[in-house]
């Protein structure tokens, strides 16, 4: 065990709280895939098996990612912001439709599919964080500067916006935030903020003229049910908020909790509320609520001392976004938010959506490691053996 330890590098308390995490994530959902494993006419050890493989796998890819440098990754994005770019084409054209949205890419042989938009919010804010780094003696000068950064951002999101709104304006907001922390004046940030909200504004007048995109109804209608409680579509919410109440203070311990049976997917976008109604709201709910929180924490002060820009903003725009997300996915649970699919980051059953979460953690470790190895190279050529004697 000590032998392990010793191996993994970068930030303890981050492999921690993600250790921490893909346990809850294993006894959530093999209490919660009773139904799905009815309806599949499997067994529960199945689906098991399959979830546990993939935080397996998981962890190893969280494993080789940290120990890469991150310099890599900073000049990969490079190359892999146009693939994203053309596997988000693909998907919407050719994608596996679902629910009137094509999302999703097939994995030829293996029989996965994958949402490429996982994929391209990674490599955008490793792309973004690398742009606003080159361009920090320009961010005044919103054409030279500022213009580059945009161009990446309104692509990408504009291509996740016809299938997946929540997901595009996470990642817009999470962009947004980055230049702010960057340094990009706030009259630009204005002008950022301005667009952004007549974008908002066009969107609603056509999909109300023209119905288009074709989801926009859908997106229309989860706000309206999301701003009325009673309404007949929130049916989701309200069972959510039934089995947290059922879940009360006082856990009641694994395996015990009814709302498998009437909550829809409780194993992946209602995992929250049931957890909570097994493990009740102070070491179910509470809990979550501050391993996301240290995850966020941690990161801010481990990028603070990074002395490279791109890392720095790259590991505070990854960590924003699995925790924002993991937010948002509690909020819709409690309905202060609308429905959105969001899944909780290394909590939910997830396929490929497991491994980008541990993608996203390995490259935050690695920059917490390159940091390390930073201040050590500089504590070796402090020593005084290292230091040049005088003529």
């Amino acid at each position: 065990m000590k032998n392990l330890l010793n191996k993994l590098q970068g930030d303890r308390t981050i492999w921690m709280v993600t250790f921490f995490l893909s346990l809850i994530s294993i006894l959530a959902v093999y209490s919660a895939i009773s139904t799905l494993a009815y309806k599949a006419h499997g067994n529960n050890l199945r689906f098991l098996i399959k979830h546990g493989l993939m935080i397996i796998a998981g962890f190893g890819l969280m494993y080789y990612v940290h120990r890469v440098q991150f310099k890599y990754f900073a000049r990969l994005s490079l190359i892999l912001i146009w693939v994203a770019a053309l596997m988000l084409v693909y998907a919407l054209v050719f994608g596996h439709n679902l629910n009137d949205a094509n999302r999703w890419i097939a994995i030829p042989l293996i029989g996965l599919t994958f949402q490429p938009s996982d994929f391209a919010k990674i490599v955008l804010v490793i792309y973004v964080a690398r742009v606003l780094a080159q361009k920090r003696d320009q961010l005044h000068d919103f054409r030279n500067g500022v213009v580059p950064v945009l161009i990446p951002i309104a692509v990408i999101c504009g291509l996740i916006l016809p299938a997946n709104f929540s997901t595009a304006a996470m990642l817009a907001s999470i962009c947004f935030l980055m230049m702010f922390l960057a340094g990009v004046p706030f009259k630009h940030m204005s002008k950022i903020f301005i667009a952004g909200f007549g974008l908002i504004v066009a969107i609603i007048v056509v999909g109300e003229t023209t119905g288009f995109p074709t989801r926009y109804k859908t997106w229309k209608n989860r706000i309206i049910n999301a701003m009325n409680d009673d309404s007949d579509g929130n049916y989701q919410t309200k069972l959510a908020k039934y089995a947290i109440h059922e879940g009360g203070i006082i856990p009641k311990g694994p395996g015990t909790g009814s709302s498998r049976n009437f909550l829809p997917h409780p194993y992946s976008d209602m995992i929250y509320p049931f957890i909570i109604e097994e493990y009740g709201s102070v070491l179910g709910g509470i809990t979550l609520v501050l391993l996301y929180l240290i995850l966020l924490f941690r990161t801010i002060k481990l990028s603070i001392n990074n002395p490279k820009m791109s890392a720095q903003l790259t590991a505070l725009g990854l960590s924003f976004m699995l925790v924002i997300q993991a937010f948002i996915n509690m909020a819709v649970a409690v309905s202060l938010f609308p429905t959105t699919g969001q899944p909780l980051p290394m909590v939910s059953m997830g396929g490929t959506s497991t491994l980008f979460t541990c993608l996203a953690i390995g490259i935050i470790l690695s920059i917490c490691r390159t940091k390390d190895e930073t201040e050590e190279e500089h504590a070796a050529s402090d020593l005084p053996g290292n230091q040049m004697m005088p003529a």
